[in-house]
């Protein structure tokens, strides 16, 4: 591996801070790790799908984007009649500069009700899971996020690394 090859990357937070601060703070460091995979990546290659599933870097960020706007909003704030679903549109003409800049205001909407609630124990308004019979706690939207996010951040390192050699932590 050369240095060009390495993305920038930093370690995990270092704090030592209440319970909301430390969930927000490792979510937003998996954020800017997902994000980093699609620095200096043209928009075709951000499209093209790493494996046979087609996933692609567009479409983790757009996942993320839609499962994020789903819990903080859809579920626990009680927004929108239905869930969204865009992240099956196809990515014909997505661009990067698009799909992060919608990923970004996403977050920071989930931030800002993260930021707003009385604490993490309040239940939400529903559930995207069918089987709850009501909404799950803000701690448990925040920790699930912070899995899906770690999980599609290794997916993202993979098919950058596919694309161009690109590795990072």
């Amino acid at each position: 591996m050369t240095e060009t090859s390495k993305i920038s990357d930093v370690r995990p937070p270092s704090l030592n801070a209440d319970e909301p601060t430390t969930l927000l703070s490792f979510l937003d460091y998996l954020r800017a790790a997902v994000i980093a995979k699609l620095d200096g990546i043209g928009d075709e290659d951000a499209r093209r799908p790493g494996v046979a599933s087609g996933t692609s870097l567009l479409w983790l960020v757009r996942h993320l984007a839609v499962t994020e706007d789903n819990w903080f909003g859809w579920a626990y704030q009680g927004l929108g009649e239905e869930p969204l679903e865009s992240d099956e549109e196809p990515l014909d003409g997505a661009t990067v500069a698009a799909e992060l800049a919608a990923y970004r205001e996403v977050v920071r909407r989930s931030n800002a009700v993260a930021a707003a609630a009385p604490d993490l124990d309040r239940p939400g308004v529903r559930s995207l899971r069918p089987d709850d019979t009501e909404g799950p706690s803000l701690r448990w939207v925040l920790v699930h996020m912070i899995e899906e996010t770690a999980r599609h951040a290794g997916h993202a390192d993979i098919i950058r690394e596919q694309l161009d050699g690109a590795v990072g932590r």
